[in-house]
């Protein structure tokens, strides 16, 4: 009776076949099957990478297949599977997430995330950041950049002031949660980059906010 081959001994191709089966999606417009095309591209130098790993044992050579998977399939499945994480994990929190090329933007409502005039995050939402932290741990090729937001009500210094300490407030809580601080760029704008009209009361809802820009690192 023929041996039962493993993975590691499969020929390839067909590991390179199983890799592009396994990353398909289903398009939402068309309902057909698709497979990204970072994917298509870089599933032979994921799994390359991934072998090169497998002599190693443990965490070391999951951590050498990862590392060296996203190398291989490129910056764009690297930003797809952090993408995913992240709307599975933010589903009706009220953090939207938007996909501006090879980078994520977290919109954070300032009524969500702190209390009216205030920096200090609310206690509620801190279960929301924990999930944040807990994809952008795991995603360590990024950078982050904080960025508070206000309406135009009130003097322009105190708006620039709190929206500095609001994305402060943020990304300490970020760092708390074991993201290096070296990834952490934090910035107050007040309301110099209005998404709304401050005309009316929905529109200045939508301008008090914190963005988080997650940009893969030499993009």
């Amino acid at each position: 009776m023929q041996a039962k081959k493993t993975f590691y001994q499969l020929p390839l191709s067909g590991i390179l076949a199983m890799v592009i089966v396994s990353c398909t999606t289903i398009d939402p417009y068309t309902g057909e099957e698709r497979t990204r095309r970072a994917v298509q591209y870089g599933a032979l130098g994921a799994v390359v990478c991934g072998l090169i790993g497998a002599g190693e044992s443990g965490q070391r050579a999951r951590n050498a297949a990862a590392g060296c998977g996203a190398i291989g399939a490129g910056v764009g499945a690297y930003m797809d599977a952090q993408e995913a994480e992240l709307r599975e994990q933010l589903a009706g929190t009220g953090v939207s997430v938007r996909r501006n090329g090879e980078q994520l933007e977290l919109v954070m409502p300032g009524n969500v995330t702190f209390p009216t005039n205030q920096y200090t995050v609310r206690p509620e939402f801190t279960t929301v950041l924990d999930s944040v932290a807990e994809v952008l741990y795991k995603f360590t090729d990024t950078r982050l950049q904080v960025i508070g937001h206000t309406d135009s009500t009130g003097s322009a210094d105190y708006n620039y002031s709190l929206s500095d300490r609001r994305a402060t407030s943020v990304s300490n809580y970020l760092a708390s949660q074991g993201i290096e601080q070296n990834r952490l760029i934090t910035q107050g704008v007040g309301p110099d980059q209005p998404i709304a009209s401050n005309d009316s009361p929905e529109g200045r809802a939508l301008n008090r906010r914190v963005e988080l820009h997650i940009i893969a690192s030499g993009a």
